[in-house]
């Protein structure tokens, strides 16, 4: 986008009111701003692969993970170098991958000079690298870098030096950095690492992660009533406003609400959320997490150009999930076992009326009405989300068996049921003919017989049943007419 010349004295002048130099021991210049994400990340990947990412003048590649002077490697971990007179250093800054590890050469000289492209003209950037000296010893040559970030050709943007980096009695990973403005039309810089200290006695350092990620204003969001995080059950979701305040800083800034559903990892744009107010309507269960972006009009997009807030999270509950089990049958004077279910641990149960149960605050109670009785359960979990199922437990006289049926697809008594039998019962009903062949049986709660036997219908005459039960009822024995 062009600028006037005073455009870009303006918004220089507001990046440095935010970017404020952060002088410290370890830090040199970071932005107090809002950052964007990485327009530039060199991890070092994965493993010894040869390949810093950037251009090591002068320094020689090796596989070995205890370089001699002058040799660079890139690896995961470093043990037992030289006498053990080096950290053992077992992984790289994030714990995730690998690092660069550097023996100096023995003159002073550059030991990183690169150009980084991909960023944006204009635009302010903070600088950032971790950096462990990894020598034990305090009684050898310190590192000493100096950090150039320059145009490509070759006027300073602007540069740090760390002094002496000290010698710790465990491996330390310390950050520095600073910030610099690219120039109008230029998205390029190169980026110059300058070893200041010669080798041959010390001077060994491991560098990981460097960073270039895009500088501005203070953006800030909060949800109402100044929450940065809510939990909330699924099934009691308000709509939520979400409200962000942005430092002066652009002439004419551009904004979008994102949102991310893997804990940041990535973040995608919510469709026609580009004002400074976002309202958010319910969803369903799961974490969510919230930021707006800004970028100057031109450069809307374009993640390079654009810095971020602070993320806000609206952490969405499930409801428990709970069932009160199938309706229940007893005969005067028994019980029966409640046969509720639940999926998801660190549940309170209650269920209601509490009459006739043995416990009304456990997943299974015993029941024992002499009536009818509609049963609730009541499920919370841990985070107070509800939930509720209702079940029947019906009261039966009596064990009624039909003692004739008439199976000849009339629609009238085709078939021989016996209702009303409870799955706590444990019942197996067994019909044999006049040889004591079984001709039908069963386990379970539905006593369906059609007549047939493995699809041959059965003929007309008497046949006997016996019905079992493993919960202590007394077995039952009859006979019943088929009638064709």
């Amino acid at each position: 986008m062009k600028r006037t010349c005073n455009s870009i004295t303006y918004l220089r002048i507001s990046f440095l009111l935010v970017c404020i130099c952060a002088a410290s021991f370890c830090n040199g210049q970071l932005c107090l701003g809002s950052l964007g994400d990485p327009a530039v990340n060199i991890t070092f990947g994965s493993g010894n692969t040869g390949n810093p990412g950037v251009t090591s003048p002068g320094y020689i590649y090796t596989t070995s993970s205890c370089p001699n002077d002058g040799y660079f490697t890139i690896t995961n971990s470093t043990s037992g170098c030289f006498s053990n007179n080096w950290h053992t250093v077992s992984s790289d800054h994030t714990g995730n991958g690998a690092f660069m590890l550097v023996n100096a050469s023995n003159q002073p000289g550059d030991f990183i000079l690169t150009t980084v492209t991909g960023l944006c003209s204009n635009t302010t950037y903070e600088f950032a690298a971790w950096i462990m000296n990894v020598l034990v010893s305090p009684a050898g040559i310190m590192p000493n870098i100096t950090f150039s970030i320059e145009t490509p050709s070759g006027t300073i943007l602007n540069q740090f030096n760390t002094g002496d980096i000290s010698a710790t009695a465990l491996p330390l990973w310390t950050q520095y950095g600073f910030f610099f403005t690219t120039t109008a039309g230029n998205s390029s810089v190169v980026l110059r690492m300058t070893n200041n200290a010669p080798g041959g006695n010390g001077n060994d350092l491991a560098l990981d992660d460097i960073t270039f990620r895009p500088c501005g204003p203070v953006l800030n969001c909060t949800i109402q009533a100044g929450n940065n995080q809510i939990n909330v059950c699924v099934n009691e979701q308000p709509d939520y406003i979400f409200t962000a305040t942005a430092s002066a800083g652009y002439l004419s800034p551009v904004f979008q609400w994102q949102v991310s559903t893997d804990s940041s990892a990535t973040w995608r744009n919510i469709p026609g959320a580009n004002s400074l107010m976002y309202q958010r309507s319910p969803a369903q269960a799961g974490d969510y997490w919230y930021r707006i972006i800004v970028a100057e009009s031109g450069n809307q997009g374009v993640l390079a150009c654009s810095i971020n807030s602070n993320i806000l999270k609206i952490n969405v509950e499930p409801r428990p999930v709970i069932s009160a089990g199938p309706d229940r049958f007893i005969i005067a004077g028994g019980n029966t076992v409640l046969a509720a279910q639940s999926n998801g641990g660190n549940l309170a149960f209650v269920w209601s009326p509490p009459d006739y149960l043995s416990n009304i605050t456990i997943l299974n109670p015993v029941a024992s009405p002499d009536r009818d009785m509609t049963y609730t359960i009541l499920a919370t979990s841990q985070n107070g989300c509800k939930n509720t199922d209702e079940m029947q437990v019906k009261l039966v006289t009596g064990f009624f068996v039909p003692t004739a049926f008439t199976p000849n697809n009339n629609g009238k008594n085709d078939s021989w049921r016996i209702p009303f039998i409870d799955p706590s019962w444990g019942v197996t009903v067994s019909v044999y003919n006049r040889y004591g062949q079984i001709v039908y049986e069963h386990s379970g709660t539905t006593v369906n017989w059609n007549g047939n036997l493995n699809g041959v219908p059965q003929p007309s005459g008497i046949y006997v049943y016996l019905i079992r039960f493993t919960n202590g009822i007394p077995d039952v024995k009859g006979t019943l007419s088929l009638i064709r």
